[in-house]
């Protein structure tokens, strides 16, 4: 797809550092470009004035208005972009209540660029269905194309809801954890907490480094990674 013919997304973050990853991001994905970025409600107004725009990439808190508010009032002005909402809150009536303004997907921060790849891919695929459909599973396929695949098992040996626990507790400590902090924190022994924090490395989802400053031989420290894809 040449750039004239690229979905064209703007993005709508109130964090400036975040917006800046964002729109890297979004330029990273073929058949999309960033047009522009606003940190408040006012500035997407503004530059949806004066910009085509096929796609808000938008954060649902912002400082002058909720996402969901400035979605509503741009469907009520006629503006038909559609939104992929950015946000750490996980209210479903939230989620239903963005279905009727144009949200097409949601990503839950802390995200990776991988998990937003696979968001923007799928979109794409959703916009190319063109014609009309021959079926009902035609029309199934076509809204399929949004949808993200099942989160796959975890390998032999791993359980998905002890996976959770040492993510989630991973991703809450800012500055990073070992394996022993991971298993008392969790209640896992030192070994079982490694091979679930070595499963996330693998995946994309954290990184480790040696921890330096300790007598003896220095254990890694895990830290969740937020843009690594």
């Amino acid at each position: 797809m040449t750039a004239e013919h690229a979905i064209r997304v703007l993005v709508v973050e109130d964090d400036a550092v975040a917006a800046d990853a964002h729109v890297l991001y979004v330029d990273r994905v073929p058949g999309f470009v960033a047009v522009g970025k606003a940190h408040t409600g006012a500035q997407a107004r503004r530059l949806l004035d004066r910009t085509q725009v096929d796609l808000l990439l938008l954060d649902l808190h912002l400082p002058d208005v909720h996402g969901l508010q400035l979605a509503r009032s741009l469907r009520a002005a006629g503006r038909h972009a559609d939104v992929i909402a950015v946000t750490s809150a996980r209210d479903l009536a939230v989620v239903r209540e963005g279905v009727s303004l144009g949200v097409v997907q949601y990503v839950l921060k802390p995200f990776t660029f991988a998990t937003l790849r696979d968001r923007l891919v799928r979109y794409a695929q959703f916009r190319t269905a063109a014609g009309e459909a021959s079926g009902q599973d035609e029309v199934d396929r076509a809204l399929a194309a949004l949808r993200a695949p099942s989160p796959a098992a975890p390998p032999k040996g791993l359980s998905a809801p002890t996976l959770e626990r040492v993510s989630v507790t991973l991703r809450d400590c800012a500055d990073g954890l070992t394996a022993t902090g991971i298993a008392e924190a969790v209640g896992i022994s030192r070994i079982t907490a490694r091979r679930y924090l070595e499963h996330l490395v693998d995946t994309g989802r954290a990184a480790r480094a040696p921890q330096y400053g300790t007598v003896g031989r220095p254990e890694l420290q895990y830290r969740w990674v937020t843009g690594q894809g």
